[in-house]
């Protein structure tokens, strides 16, 4: 891994491979069914109805009758991996595969692990007197 050069915005990756854990974000799709997200598409072929996602977080198209069917299931459908950064509403987590390479140190790489949240992470509670000068100045 050496030379490699970190991201301006990690966060945004959808895949870690700076070290031996290897970390993938993954998006659940039966959350989109179950919170009706106006970016599930469905059709029909071969008599079975098929969903998947409009802005691709994830590429693949899922037999409807089997994520049904599967959520009954101790565990449920499961996770696919997300091929772009996913949204707010998405129902998306981090998946460790190698979990016991993990070093003494932790994460190398700990902005991957950011998932995007409806609202900023952050916010700004109080100018700072140098913009309120400026601001009283333009207004005289």
């Amino acid at each position: 891994m050496v030379g490699r050069r970190l991201p301006l915005r990690p966060q945004d990756e959808t895949e870690c491979r700076r070290c031996a854990v290897f970390c993938d974000k993954v998006v659940h799709p039966s959350r989109c069914v179950d919170q009706a997200c106006p970016f599930v598409y469905a059709y029909e072929e071969w008599g079975r109805t098929y969903i998947g996602c409009m802005q691709k977080v994830y590429e693949v198209e899922i037999d409807l009758a089997l994520l049904n069917e599967t959520r009954e299931l101790n565990g449920g459908f499961g996770a696919v991996r997300a091929k772009r950064r996913p949204l707010p509403m998405c129902g998306a987590e981090v998946s460790k595969c190698y979990e016991r390479r993990a070093n003494k140190l932790d994460c190398v790489n700990p902005e991957f692990h950011e998932l995007p949240k409806g609202k900023p992470a952050f916010r700004v509670i109080a100018r700072s007197p140098v913009d309120s000068d400026i601001d009283e100045s333009q207004n005289s």
